[in-house]
């Protein structure tokens, strides 16, 4: 059955001067009744159900909240969810060069939208470098976060060569693009023609590239397994066969939080929410259901 819901679209100002574009999806809400139903006089007063956890979804570094736009009709669909998702700072239609990008900022942001929207203990769902930022922010801000989930992230560090390595990808896209169809063949997804913007000799990257660089700066010297241990929500750790996860890491995780659930998704690598849609949306929808009767 599907289920209605509305979107809406704002911006957010940070301390800093930083705008953050989000949209917020809610379930349409059902009409009240005109008359109250009768009832026996006998009969005791149905508790209210319980609401369906609200999900902030981070996507990862380049990317924009586009990338949540399936996942976020299918949460709301399947379990009435509310669905935040946004535009991290240097990304998407947010400030594309903010004055800062160090991960305490980017968490900072998170929290932010959560106190403005007023999003009560949320399951916090990150990809990659939006999964690294929900996982810093379950460990800071422990009272805001229900459950999280964490796509192809994790504590590991540190990783001298990352700057590197993310120059030269970034590097070596053919820019500009002649078209989108072009641009998704190279890029490999449809949701990351996204990240583009057209000018007068083709399609560009929408993003300052030394800004993404400068992004993942403090992962090329710092390891968070402190932060790691400190997480005491419920958590589902989502790797994809062919991620990009170092082989030990998982392991590690689970020895430092044995109750951290774990799924491997096969036939994904790195961006599991575009590689295999359907198989993180069912892990999403289990691990959800073991919380309600554990």
């Amino acid at each position: 059955m599907t289920t209605a819901r509305s979107t809406s679209s704002g911006t957010l100002t940070t301390p800093d001067g930083t705008h953050l574009a989000y949209r917020d999806h809610r379930p349409a809400t059902k009409p009240l009744p005109t008359e109250p139903l009768p009832t026996e006089p006998s009969a005791p007063e149905p508790s209210a159900p319980e609401s369906p956890p609200t999900f902030l979804l981070l996507h990862g570094l380049a990317g924009t909240q586009g990338e949540w736009d399936d996942l976020a009709t299918r949460l709301s669909a399947d379990g009435g969810h509310r669905v935040v998702t946004y535009d991290a700072r240097g990304h998407g239609a947010s400030t594309r060069i903010p004055p800062s990008t160090t991960r305490q900022t980017h968490v900072q942001d998170a929290v932010s939208l959560i106190e403005k929207l007023g999003l009560a203990s949320v399951t916090l769902l990150g990809q990659s470098l939006g999964g690294h930022t929900a996982m810093l922010l379950a460990a800071s801000h422990p009272h805001l976060v229900k459950s999280l989930i964490l796509v192809e992230a994790g504590p590991a560090g540190p990783t001298p060569d990352l700057p590197a390595q993310i120059a030269a990808w970034l590097d070596s896209w053919p820019t500009p693009f002649p078209s989108l169809r072009e641009a998704e063949a190279f890029l490999g997804h449809e949701a990351w023609t996204k990240t583009l913007e057209k000018r007068e000799d083709g399609w560009h990257p929408a993003f300052d590239p030394t800004t993404i660089i400068d992004t993942v700066t403090e992962l090329a010297t710092t390891a968070y397994w402190h932060e790691w241990s400190r997480i005491t929500c419920p958590t589902l750790l989502v790797q994809g066969e062919h991620g990009t996860m170092r082989p030990d890491e998982p392991a590690t995780m689970l020895t430092h939080r044995p109750d951290t659930r774990v799924v491997r998704v096969p036939h994904a690598a790195h961006d599991v929410h575009l590689d295999q849609p359907d198989r993180l949306h069912e892990a999403i929808r289990t691990f959800l259901l073991d919380l309600k009767f554990d």
